[in-house]
């Protein structure tokens, strides 16, 4: 996988003369800041929000067992068995509450060891489960530079949008 942006991508991306109009410390009140620019009929276009200093963020949602293991396994294994009983079904002329019934079950068999097997093979360095993600710490809002002064100008209407210079 790479982190390259595309080519057609680069020119969406990026502003040819970026300033600084604000820094913020969440993402709202830097979305708040370019709302308020396009309700004022400014040309958001030349606006970008760029999230910087970032973290990930992993949030433990449980303990690990065999059972719940197994569970998540079998609850898994049912949707893809049931999936592909419906393609099945499509090309068999048997009755499909069978095709059905037998794709579930071997699904439900198949990734049940495959997940029993799989969490075995951790030797309990993980037992635990999670969601992680990565996210900005701070947001700023970036405005080309030939409209900085415009966007500064709208933006003294909106309490709190620009950063007190006397802080």
């Amino acid at each position: 996988m790479s982190n390259r942006v595309p080519p057609g991508a680069a020119g969406a991306l990026s502003l040819e003369f970026p300033q600084s109009l604000a820094v913020y410390d969440d993402y709202a009140a830097a979305q708040r800041t370019v709302d308020h620019l396009s309700d004022a009929e400014f040309p958001v276009e030349n606006c970008m929000i760029v999230g910087t200093d970032l973290k990930q963020v992993e949030r433990v949602t449980g303990r690990l067992t065999y059972p719940k293991v197994a569970a998540a396994g079998a609850i898994s294994g049912a949707w893809l068995g049931l999936f592909l009983g419906l393609i099945f079904s499509f090309f068999v002329d048997q009755g499909l509450g069978a095709i059905l019934l037998s794709t579930v079950l071997l699904g439900v068999a198949f990734s049940v060891v495959w997940a029993v097997l799989g969490y075995a093979a951790t030797g309990g360095r993980r037992d635990f489960s999670s969601v992680s993600s990565v996210v900005a710490t701070r947001y700023e809002v970036l405005v080309e530079h030939k409209h900085a002064a415009r966007a500064r100008e709208l933006l003294t209407d909106l309490p709190g949008a620009l950063p007190n210079p006397f802080a």
